[in-house]
């Protein structure tokens, strides 16, 4: 089965996974009370985003009483890096040489996220090492 992409979920889908990414897992009242901060929501929309999300695949849930507790089945990390593989593909036909050095060239990065480049290149090339 193909793992769903990130670049497929609505803006409300994104909101609540964000939400239960940052808390690491979450009820409907916590979801509906941290996203209800910025846009009114009815409890049962959130219940029903939730539930979406579980029966796409990307989140699980446990019984705490008579609430669901949601926890996200991947990481923000791994879910983003499928998004980016699929950029990359569709954008520079899987070349991250030239991805890079667009991103290079068309940002303005500063002397310490220029290091911090470095560093992880260093890195990569020492794990390559036998």
């Amino acid at each position: 089965m193909e793992r769903p992409s990130l670049d497929n979920l609505g803006q409300l889908q994104r909101a609540v996974m964000e939400v239960v990414w940052q808390r690491g897992e979450a009820s409907v009242h916590e979801v509906l009370r941290r996203l209800g901060r910025r846009k009114k929501l009815a409890y049962t929309t959130v219940l029903t985003v939730l539930q979406k999300l579980e029966k796409a695949g990307w989140l699980a849930h446990r019984a705490e009483g008579k609430s669901y507790i949601y926890l996200p089945v991947r990481s923000r990390e791994e879910a983003g890096a499928g998004s980016v593989r699929g950029f990359l593909q569709r954008v520079f036909e899987g070349d991250a040489v030239a991805m890079f050095q667009h991103l290079i060239r068309e940002s303005d990065l500063s002397d310490q996220e220029l290091a911090e480049l470095r560093a992880m290149i260093d890195k990569k090339r020492k794990e390559r090492e036998p």
